[in-house]
């Protein structure tokens, strides 16, 4: 085997034209190491290693930039994955609270609507199910029906996504404060004879029953009435469980549909009714035509605070049924 060898030889001293001659005439500038390397048949190759540092220092450069493009690469791909996972805790929470609102809905619903059995065979309260309402960026919807359970379900959904969240209320009914009692008759036109105040002819009067489902009593000051068809609401009677108390009684020609909020007019006590928790009263309004032909019969109860109770006597729009 052969040996090879690295020589380092001086060059020729020469003058320097930037710092001039050195000692002795000139400077002395080593040439770069040579390599001696066998040759098959012979002889010697020389070879010059590179000493060039900015060749280096550019290799260097153009690998820290291929590291930097990597990591760059990396966290660009990795941020909008981020983002995207944390778009389902947001809509998730927006979801729950457009499921509460729908909640709070239905208890307004309650509140002014009542619950009763009506012609048709649905109760009034009964009607939340299936409602729907869109709501900033999505929609609640309503499921409640009492014959299998007094359970109201409000489903938040965001649009154009799967994401939804469900509220649930059990023991639904005590949300209501004023409504149609359940046990007695539905509403009902033309009262059986001995049933209405007397001198009333029994073909002009609605007769409904009306319940305080609260804790608390609440006591009625005014009223509003409005249905389909002419003519004029003339009177308003409550039963308490003591005799008809006249309430309210129209002067001539005054309330016809739609007339707006009346207070009672009849003096101290009989200028409010005062219903106790779990109490039943029978109201009757009385009117100056008979009620065969007429329809969508809705009366407001007020109390001095301004709280309002709507009933619907007539929710089907196929008039009252006989008593």
């Amino acid at each position: 085997m052969r040996k090879f060898s690295l020589i380092m030889e001086k060059s020729q001293t020469f003058p320097s034209p930037l710092t001039g001659e050195g000692k002795g005439g000139g400077e002395n500038i080593l040439t770069p190491p040579t390599l001696i390397l066998p040759h098959k048949g012979g002889g010697d190759f020389l070879y010059c290693l590179p000493m060039n540092s900015k060749g280096i220092s550019v290799l260097f450069l153009v690998i820290a930039m291929l590291v930097m493009v990597t990591i760059g690469y990396v966290f660009s791909y990795l941020i909008p994955t981020k983002q995207k996972s944390v778009i389902f805790p947001i809509y998730s929470n927006q979801a729950f609270f457009i499921a509460q609102s729908g909640v709070e809905f239905a208890i307004r619903y309650c509140e002014d609507q009542g619950w009763r059995g009506t012609t048709d065979g649905i109760f009034d309260l009964n009607r939340l199910n299936g409602i729907s309402r869109p709501l900033g960026n999505g929609t609640f919807t309503l499921a409640y029906n009492n014959a299998i359970g007094d359970i109201l379900t409000s489903t938040g959904q965001i649009t154009g996504s799967s994401e939804n969240r469900a509220v649930r209320v059990s023991n639904f009914l005590p949300f209501l404060r004023l409504i149609f009692d359940p046990a007695s008759p539905v509403p009902c036109r033309t009262p059986p004879a001995g049933t209405i105040p007397g001198g009333l002819t029994r073909n002009q009067a609605a007769r409904f029953y009306i319940k305080n489902v609260r804790t608390t009593d609440i006591t009625l000051r005014a009223f509003s009435a409005s249905w389909t068809g002419g003519g004029l609401l003339r009177r308003i009677y409550m039963d308490a469980g003591a005799g008809w108390a006249l309430k309210y009684q129209a002067p001539a020609g005054s309330y016809v549909s739609g007339s707006g909020s009346r207070n009672f007019n009849q003096p101290f006590p009989n200028d409010r009714q005062t219903i106790t928790p779990n109490q039943v009263i029978t109201v009757l309004l009385y009117f100056n035509f008979n009620l065969a032909g007429d329809s969508d019969f809705v009366t407001t109860f007020y109390t001095a605070a301004g709280d309002a109770y709507t009933f619907n006597l007539d929710a089907a729009g196929n008039q009252l049924p006989t008593c």
